[in-house]
């Protein structure tokens, strides 16, 4: 397989040699249109400027037709008996037609240069044939004779043809030295790109590409850097993920084992049963509820969870979803305020939009301090409907807030359980939102922090 600096090398070259070739067509054409004529019509008045002087000097034609053959003319002198004579450089073929030379003898012009046939890569100003002449009669005392003629390229061009032909030589060996170091310079960043890949796939994500250049090869280093930075943090994320499957797995199954073990000791009072049997019931419900969410977020990223659309008052959601939770709410004595316009309605999987709502409250309660508030406004655009749910306590820094969503992340760093969540809400919340064709973002202060769902309108 050719690589990609033959290819763009090779490239070159034919489009140099078509153009090229092409660019003689349209050059010989528009010598068969426009320069034919006027080649033919000038050489005739040259003629016509030597027959003159040797009709007014007919004594010796022989010495002034050598003369001006010397100047850059091929001549054909003919009496129409046989005696014929040529001046200057000889003819490559000489096919003058016999009633060409008696038309001319009788007093009529010769237009061969005018009439040379069209031919697509014979350009007729060069081809040295003795009917691409013209003709004209001359008559000396009361003999006629034939003179045809046509330029001595050689003579008349040589040194000029020898200077175009190095020119032509020299463009195109310099261009192709030029087109060497071009298409180097061309591919070269490609090829850094495709070691680039080959680094990433074996899993080293730090890169060195022409991030500076202003052109098309500049952005696409850009976006791949930014698609390298980006799969460094998946890998990392998916690393993570496993870390913490293992530590959400691993802790309920050792307290699971530890207090079994306990259990079955002989003389175990009935009181520290009892707690112990609690504590390995609470651990067990937390190993459901997370692969209930692990099948759940698995089943989304993978596009089985069925999503049946239908319009419903989100008014009346929200506050089924409130009512789930109003014992953990009195429980922290929380103000909950509600902002939702009647009728205010979405389109939507009931089921899974009520899973975002349930996630969102969840996560506010948890996090806001005893005696603190939550507020969850609605408001209607001519799009897109925003319903905010905000809630007071400790805000989150920014540097965390583009990594809530991910699966386990948790701002404060730590694996305290004791809340009794799995850290795969919010990450639930992102991907029912998008399944919805919305967005989910956040946004956090001092005084508390606030996520807004956007969905589109019916």
């Amino acid at each position: 397989m050719r690589s990609l600096y033959s290819r763009v090398f090779l490239t070159t070259i034919i489009v140099v040699l078509a153009s090229s070739l092409l660019g003689f067509l349209g050059a010989n054409m528009y010598y068969h249109i426009k320069l034919k004529p006027y080649n033919d019509e000038k050489l005739i008045r040259v003629a016509e400027q030597l027959k003159q002087y040797l009709e007014s000097h007919p004594d010796n034609p022989e010495e002034f037709l050598q003369e001006s053959a010397a100047l850059g003319y091929q001549l054909y002198w003919s009496d129409g008996r046989g005696n014929d004579r040529f001046y200057g450089r000889a003819f490559r073929v000489t096919d003058l037609p016999d009633n060409a030379i008696r038309s001319v003898l009788n007093g009529n012009r010769y237009h061969g240069v005018a009439d040379f046939p069209d031919k697509p890569f014979v350009t007729g100003f060069f081809d040295n044939r003795l009917s691409n002449t013209v003709g004209v009669p001359v008559f000396l005392g009361s003999r006629p004779y034939g003179l045809f003629l046509r330029p001595d390229v050689l003579l008349q061009f040589g040194e000029l043809r020898l200077f175009f032909a190095l020119i032509g030589l020299f463009t195109v060996v310099i261009s192709v030295l030029f087109f060497l170091l071009s298409t180097r310079y061309l591919v070269k960043p490609i090829t850094g790109l495709s070691e680039a890949t080959k680094l990433i796939a074996q899993g080293n994500y730090k890169l060195r590409l022409p991030v500076k250049r202003h052109d098309e090869i500049g952005r696409l280093a850009r976006h791949f850097l930014t698609m390298s930075e980006e799969l460094e943090r998946v890998d990392q994320a998916r690393q993570q993920f496993v870390s913490n499957v293992s530590h959400e797995i691993q802790s309920p199954l050792t307290s699971i084992q530890g207090f079994a073990k306990l259990l079955a000791e002989k003389g175990l009072p009935e009181e520290e049963r009892r707690h112990y049997a609690a504590v390995i019931e609470e651990e067990s419900r937390h190993l459901s509820q997370l692969s209930k969410q692990l099948l759940l977020l698995s089943s989304l990223e993978q596009g089985e969870e069925p999503v049946s659309v239908e319009s419903f008052r989100l008014r009346d959601q929200i506050r089924q979803a409130v009512q789930v939770l109003q014992w953990q709410l009195d429980e922290k004595e929380l103000l909950l305020k509600l902002s939702i316009p009647e009728p205010l309605l979405l389109k939507g999987d009931e089921v899974l939009l009520m899973q975002v709502w349930m996630n969102l409250l969840s996560n506010a309660v948890t996090y806001t301090p005893q005696g603190g508030s939550i507020e969850i406004v609605a408001e209607q655009g001519p799009s897109h409907t925003a319903v905010n749910v905000r809630n007071t306590g400790q805000g989150i820094e920014p540097e965390h807030w583009p990594y809530l969503f991910d699966r386990f992340y948790r701002a404060d760093r730590s694996r305290d359980r004791s809340t009794g969540r799995t850290g795969l809400g919010l990450a639930i919340v992102k991907k029912i939102v998008r399944l919805h064709g919305g967005t989910v973002g956040v946004a956090s202060s001092e005084a508390g922090t606030v996520f807004t769902v956007t969905l589109p309108n019916p």
